[in-house]
């Protein structure tokens, strides 16, 4: 069988004279259609015979241009292999554009397979690769719903990928997580049909500097007593959103032999509605010692955080990393692509949104607003989880698992969406990463790689 061809894939910026960077011919039938480089535009070429010799592509505006954008290319082209020519800029980052933007999730449908890159002579491979898989395995665990990612299926998944990465895993389940003190995580998940857990992992050198990551694991949010209406419930197989992310973040940092203690906690629940579901007005003990109002059954994420948070703090790790579909106050704030940063670390949130700002993964630093700490107060409890009337929801939830976190030298806490609504380059439609470029780039430059 002869082999597939490779077609060129010819990138070319909005305001550039096609006529450099094509065959005449090329450059002719490219202004013939109208052709300016316009961000997005795909054109084929044609051949003598009536083939196709290849594709131009248009990158748009260079004042403009999203750091992706040649994840647009690829979802819109056919099933082949290409390798980018013409002015597409650093070779890496135009290398990740493309095959994050070759995403397909084809779990349950068989679609059109995805397009293949052949890397740019100057890509770095190995870096390219490494964070294609992040996202993939992020964006693959999002997508799944709930009947086939409840929260046994999901250990099962953590313990595939923790033995191929050669982690040391426990887990805690059900009734254990009150003898062994996660009383928070047993109350929300308690009314499911399958126990609540949490997984705990761990990878490298016991004498390298540590540093954990906390992702929440919801695998379904029906809300609780406090039910969600059916339009919000529709996507909440997203809510384990948190925790992908974590495994996409902590597959990069082993893949690239991060000098780390790595430690990854998961805290995985259904919020489900039975006899045994906890309720608004309870009251809850917690790891840390602080007694917890329940203002509202819907708020559950800050409270299985919480308590694998104030785990994480007992060793009293370099950092603390938490990522969660925490809240929709912070959608409303800043909407489904860019989610919010909280620390108390100046350094650390400019080197977060430097390095997001770098690899398109874009964060948003907002304020840990001490005075808003007050609107958690309750008077029956040390704190209510959730604030007394309708503002700053975002940064009121932070502010909750702030109290969780003593001892770490940084924490830094991301409120994500997990999810693109509308496809945007490099993130098809669904389930998607985010955090996981920005986190691993500030991991990478502070802790370098062990030697291979």
């Amino acid at each position: 069988m002869a082999k597939p061809r490779t077609l060129p894939l010819t990138c070319i910026g909005e305001g550039t004279d096609p006529g450099g960077l094509l065959p005449a011919a090329h450059a002719k039938w490219a202004a013939a259609n109208a052709f300016a480089g316009q961000r997005g535009r795909l054109l084929a070429l044609p051949e003598a015979n009536g083939g196709i010799a290849g594709y131009v592509f248009g990158l748009g505006p260079a004042e403009d241009r999203p750091k992706l954008v040649l994840g647009l290319a690829a979802a819109a082209l056919e099933p082949g292999s290409y390798r980018l020519e013409g002015d597409f800029g650093d070779p890496s980052l135009a290398a990740l554009g493309f095959r994050l933007g070759a995403y397909r999730y084809d779990r349950y449908r068989k679609g059109k397979e995805a397009p293949a890159l052949v890397d740019p002579p100057d890509a770095d491979a190995a870096e390219v690769q490494r964070l294609v898989d992040a996202a993939f395995l992020a964006r693959d665990l999002v997508n799944t719903p709930a009947n086939d990612l409840g929260p046994a299926a999901f250990e099962r998944q953590i313990r595939d990928f923790a033995a191929r990465h050669k982690m040391r895993v426990t887990a805690i389940v059900g009734d254990d997580l009150l003898a062994q003190d996660f009383p928070m995580i047993h109350a929300v998940g308690r009314a499911a049909a399958e126990a609540p857990r949490l997984i705990d992992l761990s990878w490298g050198k016991a004498s390298d500097p540590k540093v954990t990551l906390v992702g929440k694991g919801v695998t379904f949010d029906t809300g609780g007593l406090d039910i969600k209406p059916a339009s919000s419930m529709l996507l909440m197989k997203k809510d384990m959103g948190g925790a992908a992310n974590v495994l996409g973040l902590a597959h990069a940092i082993m893949d690239a032999k991060l000098k780390v203690r790595l430690r990854v906690l998961i805290p995985i629940v259904e919020n489900a509605i039975s006899a045994a579901a906890f309720r608004p007005g309870d009251v809850l003990p917690s790891r840390a010692g602080m007694t917890v109002e329940i203002g509202n059954t819907d708020a559950e994420g800050r409270l299985i955080l919480a308590d694998a948070l104030a785990l994480a703090d007992e060793e009293k790790p370099e950092l603390i990393l938490d990522m969660a579909t925490l809240t929709g106050a912070a959608r409303v704030a800043l909407g489904p692509d860019l989610p919010p940063l909280y620390t108390t670390d100046d350094r650390l949130a400019a080197d977060l949104v430097a390095a997001g700002a770098a690899m398109g993964d874009p964060l948003w630093r907002m304020p840990l607003w001490a005075p808003y700490d007050s609107y958690l107060s309750s008077r029956v409890a040390d704190v209510n989880h959730i604030s007394h009337g309708g503002h700053a929801g975002s940064i009121t939830a932070a502010l909750f698992l702030k109290r969780f976190v003593r001892n770490a030298g940084a924490w830094a806490h991301l409120d994500i969406f997990a999810w693109a609504p509308e496809a945007q380059p490099g993130r098809p439609f669904g389930g998607t990463d985010q955090g996981i470029r920005a986190a691993y780039g500030v991991l990478r430059q502070r802790y370098g790689r062990s030697p291979q």
